[in-house]
């Protein structure tokens, strides 16, 4: 009687049967799922792209770079010499603001702060590659890449933000087939030129496309190539190569 009283006292009910069968069922389906999750849900596309964080001084670079025409150059000054690209010292801000709105303005209250104390601006970093990745921005501008294949229409931003995920796998793509993001060295920084400009822009090297390649449109990818060979850009082993970017 004893064991019998045991053994109904720790019976499993019937609907525990169907325990394993929803146990297989759901491990295959997490099997499953569990990489789309890693792969989407951690890709730099989801986690990277439009960070935009609050920046101590309120800048509009669609004002700026936009609509005032201001060259990325002049604040960022380091870009074709160094592989950092410098953010603007407050003395910059000032080279224009001593004149413009010097007496009022909310928005140059910090600026006009650090001007008086000579502490600099603590701007937010937003494109911050890992230090294992080495990056140069003088050896991609002055190889044809443009601003805006990095950084998007930054003319076009009132708050500038992360427009590509600058993942391995992004540069990667732009090292296997650099063409579709080359232009003349002189239009780098115009972020609104387009191939179709350059018969105006820069009709010398239109007219020699034209003269090696007659009766064919002028296409991103025909100037692309045709720049990457006078640009003298290496190759796609050396362009892929793990020590191109890690040193």
């Amino acid at each position: 009687m004893a064991r019998t009283a045991t053994a109904k006292r720790f019976a499993f009910p019937r609907w525990a049967n169907y325990l394993l069968p929803l146990a297989f069922l759901g491990a295959i389906g997490g099997a499953l799922y569990a990489p789309l999750i890693v792969t989407f849900g951690f890709s730099p596309k989801t986690t990277a792209v439009g960070y935009a964080p609050i920046q101590p001084v309120e800048y509009s670079h669609a004002l700026h770079a936009g609509k005032l025409g201001i060259d990325c150059r002049y604040c960022h000054n380091t870009v074709e010499k160094a592989a950092y690209a410098a953010v603007p010292a407050t003395q910059t801000c000032m080279n224009c603001h001593t004149n413009i709105n010097p007496n009022n303005g909310v928005k140059l209250t910090k600026v006009k702060e650090s001007w008086a104390t000579g502490e600099p601006i603590a701007w937010v970093k937003i494109h911050d590659l890992p230090d294992y990745a080495y990056f140069n921005h003088a050896s991609h501008v002055n190889k044809g890449v443009s601003c805006i294949s990095c950084h998007g229409r930054v003319d076009q931003m009132e708050v500038v933000y992360q427009a590509e995920p600058l993942s391995m796998a992004w540069c990667l793509d732009c090292h296997r087939n650099p063409a579709p993001h080359l232009r003349p060295k002189d239009q780098v920084t115009h972020l609104g030129w387009k191939v179709e400009d350059l018969a105006v822009s820069n009709p010398d090297l239109y007219a020699t496309i034209q003269q090696k390649n007659p009766g064919q449109p002028i296409t991103q990818d025909l100037l692309g190539e045709f720049l990457k060979k006078e640009y003298v850009i290496r190759d796609t082993h050396y362009m892929t190569a793990c020590s191109t970017c890690h040193r």
